[in-house]
């Protein structure tokens, strides 16, 4: 058997590697280490490479079905918006890349007798997994706090290409500090709504101020009024004060204004959790719940980034189960297939957790948490297995 010249050192007789080894163990650890690392890197970049061009070729044409019959929406146009949101889907398939290049990995070093001559030297699977769990961890976290941030300013401008190209809505709703803020475009004036807080549940909106603007932009009116109550197809208005521009002013008992918006679609159409930052969510949950809504599906994203670094050492652990023994002991489609059978059936145990954790039958932290820790035991018990018996 012919080992490669950068694993040849360590296959020595077993009296001189007896010898050598207090004093070379440091240094082979440190150079095994760091060839190991590389490798789990190289195989989990060509993984994500792969999986985001087909995410991106799957995109582009979802895209094009969609902007078939619209006008003003070019190729170009299309092969811009699919690019914005290609960041979004490389994070969404992180976990599947390090899967995937984890099996792609050690099935290589396995075939080409290095991982056998590291085992020959005495090192153990967990010394040689570790190199590649901290490979793991470090891109979990550099995609929480460094890739996560542009993907979601990339997104944020995608989602509003598709609102104003594809979807066409006629409305805006926004939340900051001071409360909710509503935009209507109507056909002869645009309207600005700002409420305190809104009862999602009756749409009652409290402090209502709207401000009319004309269709060159001119202010046109102001109307305050205490409280505005979301009917089918309009606001009603309770003892408006209207102000003209030119300083006039009057007051109504009842005013109703045209709108299509419902108290779900409001909930809706406030910003997605993808397309705020990990950085920016803690103080969005906050303006959320302070206007009376329910901040839940946000939370649950915020703690599914908090949990992705655990969740690709998993993904690391359940590649490797799949794939470390294939020369010693066969069934390698057995195997393989068994690996991406369970990273699967795990992305359809995680959407069913987030549906029961949106539904608020499971605290959003442990809906969050509970995918990522029942594959860190899955695999770390399937290895204890397979290697101690």
């Amino acid at each position: 058997m012919t080992f490669p010249a950068r694993l040849r050192i360590l296959a020595v007789p077993a009296g001189q590697r007896h010898a050598a080894a207090p004093r070379n163990s440091v240094r082979l650890s440190a150079t095994l280490s760091r060839y190991l690392g590389r490798q789990v890197v190289i195989g989990i970049g060509i993984a994500l490479f792969g999986l985001a061009t087909i995410a991106l070729v799957v995109d582009v044409v979802e895209l094009l079905r969609r902007a078939y019959g619209r006008p003003g929406v070019r190729l170009g146009t299309v092969l811009l918006m699919a690019s914005l949101h290609l960041p979004f889907l490389i994070q969404k398939l992180m976990p599947f890349g390090v899967l995937f290049g984890t099996m792609l990995t050690f099935q290589r070093l396995t075939r080409t007798h290095e991982l056998v001559a590291a085992r020959a030297a005495g090192i153990s699977v967990w010394q040689f997994l570790t190199p590649a769990l901290l490979v793991a961890l470090g891109l979990g976290i550099t995609t929480v706090v460094a890739f996560n941030p542009l993907a979601a300013i990339l997104v944020a401008r995608y989602e509003a290409l598709d609102r104003a190209l594809l979807e066409q809505d006629s409305s805006l709703i926004s939340v900051a500090p001071g409360g909710l803020w509503l935009r209507q475009r109507e056909a002869d004036h645009d309207l600005l709504i700002h409420a305190r807080q809104m009862n999602p549940d009756s749409g009652m909106l409290e402090h209502v101020v709207v401000f009319a603007f004309a269709p060159d932009g001119q202010f046109a009116e102001r109307i305050d009024a205490a409280q505005a109550h979301l009917e089918p197809g309009f606001w009603r208005l309770l003892d408006p004060l209207l102000s003209k521009a030119d300083g006039s002013s009057r007051s109504e008992p009842i005013l109703e204004i045209p709108t299509d918006l419902t108290p779900y679609g409001i909930q809706e159409s406030f910003a997605a959790p993808e397309t705020l930052s990990f950085w920016d969510l803690p103080a969005f949950i906050e303006e959320l719940e302070a206007v009376g809504f329910s901040a839940r599906e946000h939370r649950l994203y915020w703690h599914g980034l908090l949990s992705l670094p655990l969740l690709l050492a998993a993904m690391l652990l359940i590649g490797t189960t799949s794939s470390l023994r294939l020369v010693r002991h066969g069934g390698t489609a057995l195997l393989i297939g068994g690996g991406l059978a369970t990273g699967f059936l795990f992305y359809i145990m995680s959407d069913v957790v987030f549906a029961v954790g949106l539904s608020g039958r499971l605290p959003a932290i442990l809906a969050a948490w509970i995918p990522a820790g029942v594959a860190v035991l899955l695999g770390l018990t399937t290895l204890l297995h397979l290697e101690d018996g």
